[in-house]
């Protein structure tokens, strides 16, 4: 049994030009033999009626007060709408399908409102009807737990559904539609040469998606990595065109070729992050009371460098008045510097190549950027930049390493 399963994103669900590539495809499949495994998200985006966020606000515009499990309740709606939705589609188009809630589809997690992690997945059911010759569609983004609660996967995940199915059902295929035809060396509404990538690497990919990139949810790359398993990023509204393979290095380098002499493969924005400067004096006491204090509000620190006197690192504009109010608790002197932007280049042949960072310091300087802060690992450089100065870097460093280049 060869089984494909296909993700499709809130804008491809919501256009009914869209729609029909989904049953085109499923159809198409079917009559190839194959066994389609489809998994939506809910229909468009804010602002549209059955949107995540747009069910979200019929609470918060009145200022109820939800719990975290009713909220996941709510939100799980939009999705099991879309799939009962393109399941009557399929029907209607001859076909025998069957629509599944992330329960009925044996997702168990743990009972993390709104970000839950996936258990175990019981494919019992899935694969009955697969053996029936229906089309499966499945409601992304939602799980149950042990108490038969509905819980919630976090943001993107709808593509962590996808990949968990793919490695449960041990699935030939994992495909994620968008409305992009790939992964692109740069955001093509900044940067306008921006290329198609045909192979990126399951780090590179994780990374990408960390610092910004929306095309695929890192946890679902996780996944995918996990079980050896490659996803496919394509374009819902176009049928032709092979889209951008996301698998190991290996695999990488039979569809790029080793001899390929390009440093970096994509570069990546993520805007209102907020530098910081606090100061300890060597107060070993106040800085475990501090990292405690961290980990206890739930703020995320990056770029960190940490000395004996004082600790730099980023946080996001978002959580400025939550590690506000903890550095005036301990009493801690402190500077910051917001409306940043944190500019990544991301490549798996970079580690041990001399002259990079240089390379990069000089290019930005040239164009009047400065630095303000550094990190990086073996696959990839990040520069703090002020936001003003964001759009100019990564436009800068995209023409300096040649990404727009085939």
């Amino acid at each position: 049994m060869e089984i494909i399963v296909q993700k499709y994103g809130g804008t491809s669900v919501n256009d009914e030009k869209g729609r029909e590539f989904i049953i085109r495809r499923a159809i198409d499949l079917k009559n190839k033999g194959k066994k389609p495994v489809i998994v939506v998200s809910a229909m468009g985006r804010k602002g549209d009626p059955y949107a995540t966020d747009s069910l979200l606000s019929i609470i918060n515009k009145e200022n109820l007060d939800a719990s975290n499990r009713d909220l996941d309740m709510l939100m799980a709606c939009g999705e099991i709408i879309t799939t009962t939705y393109i399941s009557s589609m399929l029907n209607s188009a001859g076909c025998k399908a069957v629509a599944f809630t992330g329960l009925q589809a044996g997702i168990l997690t743990d009972s993390n409102f709104g970000n839950a992690d996936v258990l175990t997945v019981d494919t019992n059911r899935l694969m009955e009807y697969l053996e029936d010759d229906y089309i499966v569609v499945v409601a992304g983004f939602q799980g149950y737990d042990e108490k038969y609660n509905v819980t919630t996967l976090g943001r993107g995940g709808s593509d962590t559904t996808a990949a968990l199915l793919g490695e449960a059902l041990k699935a030939d295929e994992i495909e994620i539609y968008t409305d992009v035809d790939g992964v692109m060396t740069a955001d093509p509404r900044v940067i306008e040469d921006a290329k198609l990538i045909d192979a990126i690497s399951y780090d590179e990919i994780y990374q990408l998606s960390k610092n910004g990139a929306k095309v695929v949810a890192h946890k679902a790359v996780e996944i995918a990595k996990r079980s050896g398993r490659a996803l496919r990023i394509k374009n819902t509204f176009k049928y032709e065109g092979e889209g951008t393979l996301i698998c190991n290095e290996n695999k990488c380098y039979e569809i790029i070729g080793r001899e390929s002499d390009r440093l970096f493969n994509a570069i990546t924005k993520i805007d209102g992050i907020s530098k910081w400067e606090i100061f300890f004096n060597e107060d070993l006491d106040k800085e475990l009371e501090f990292l405690d204090g961290l980990r206890k509000r739930e703020i995320s620190i990056d770029m960190i460098n940490f000395f004996e006197s004082k600790k730099i690192f980023t946080i996001k504009d978002e959580d400025i008045s939550k590690l506000k109010k903890l550095c005036d608790e301990l009493a801690l002197q402190y500077d910051i510097l917001s409306n940043c932007s944190k500019i990544t280049l991301i490549g798996h042949q970079i580690h041990g190549v001399p002259g990079v960072m240089s390379k990069i310091a000089i290019t930005l300087a040239k164009d009047g950027v400065k630095i303000l802060q550094t990190s990086d690992s073996y696959n990839m450089i990040a520069c703090l930049v002020k936001e003003d100065d964001g759009i100019k870097a990564i436009k800068s460093l995209h023409k300096e390493f040649n990404l727009a280049q085939s």
